[in-house]
């Protein structure tokens, strides 16, 4: 099963950290600086930890601040 979420995102924070807005709006804080992907793979990473899923995918916004992942859950 999977389900779309949008994720705004707060790179270069001192801290990371999952805020839920609702079922499907998200903030994150994330450490890494978004220098060649290196803030969409930490987020995308943390978003697997949180969930407890296979995939978070991003599928839109790879250059923005405001994003919308796909959540693959596990069999």
């Amino acid at each position: 099963m999977t389900r779309k979420i949008k994720v705004k995102v707060h790179p270069g924070s001192s801290q990371e950290k999952i805020v839920e807005k609702n079922d499907s709006e998200y903030e994150v804080w994330i450490k890494k600086r978004p220098v060649e992907g290196k803030a969409n793979a930490e987020l995308t990473k943390l978003l697997r930890k949180h969930f407890k899923c296979r995939e978070a995918k991003i599928v839109s916004g790879l250059s923005s601040r405001n994003k919308v992942v796909e959540i693959v859950e596990r069999d």
